[in-house]
């Protein structure tokens, strides 16, 4: 049975309920989550599920499982919930907001540099993009300066989908190489930043890129011959 998720629709959901469908080795299973599940480069979700007992189940990680399953990965020693009950789910929204900030950040920075995407990773502190282009070609106050000008512009951010032929017919969309979108549902989700990028994405994003606020650049470095990383932060 698939997770129904809840992030897809509004990634502004703080809170939920749910209701236990497993427990296991690895992890608890619901019928419905808020928790973003590790993908995509962006890590996945932590918080509490609160049992009506008044118990705190600690969740400090999520992942995908198989068939569009997600698995909340308790804290040790958590209390163990029981198959059939329901739980309030509670995801820790500032963690959970940095990440959002800094997913739709790399957005803005695929465009500022313009080369194929070999690699990214999105973690609360900072985030990065790997390209295949020269070193000598990467400038981080350039990089700075442009990037922070588009999320001067604050533009609203859109979800649309398109069907998987449509995908396939424009090649283009797709930047990232290491990770291909999804296929095989029907339809991929993109992130629309109009006049700014469009491109297939799972992940959590703000409503409007001046929500990111200023971003740096926190290094520029040859990670291979045709991996050049460039990394970046909030600014606060």
């Amino acid at each position: 049975m698939a997770t129904e998720l809840l992030f897809r629709d509004d990634a502004y959901l703080r809170q939920a309920s749910a209701q236990v469908l497993a427990v296991g080795e690895r992890g608890i299973e619901l019928d419905r989550t808020v928790f973003y599940p590790l993908g995509g480069g962006q890590a996945g979700d932590s918080g509490v599920l609160l049992r009506a007992n008044g118990e705190r189940v600690l969740i400090q990680d999520t992942r995908k499982a198989e068939g569009e399953r997600v698995l909340h990965l308790p804290a040790p020693g958590a209390p163990t919930l029981v198959p059939g009950e329901t739980v309030t789910l509670e995801i820790d929204w500032e963690r959970r907001h940095r990440l959002m900030r800094l997913h739709t950040a790399l957005h803005l920075l695929s465009c500022v540099v313009v080369a194929p995407v070999t690699g990214g990773n999105i973690v609360p502190d900072k985030a990065r993009l790997d390209f295949d282009i020269e070193l000598s070609q990467l400038n981080a106050e350039h990089i700075e300066r442009e990037t922070n000008a588009l999320i001067g512009s604050a533009v609203a951010t859109e979800t649309v989908w398109v069907s998987d032929a449509e995908l396939e017919a424009q090649p283009e969309l797709v930047k990232t190489m290491s990770v291909q979108p999804p296929r095989g549902a029907g339809r991929v989700r993109l992130l629309k930043i109009p006049g700014i990028d469009l491109q297939p994405c799972g992940g959590t994003h703000v409503a409007n890129i001046a929500e990111i606020g200023a971003i740096k650049v926190l290094k520029i470095r040859s990670e291979g011959k045709h991996n050049k990383r460039v990394e970046i932060a909030l600014q606060r």
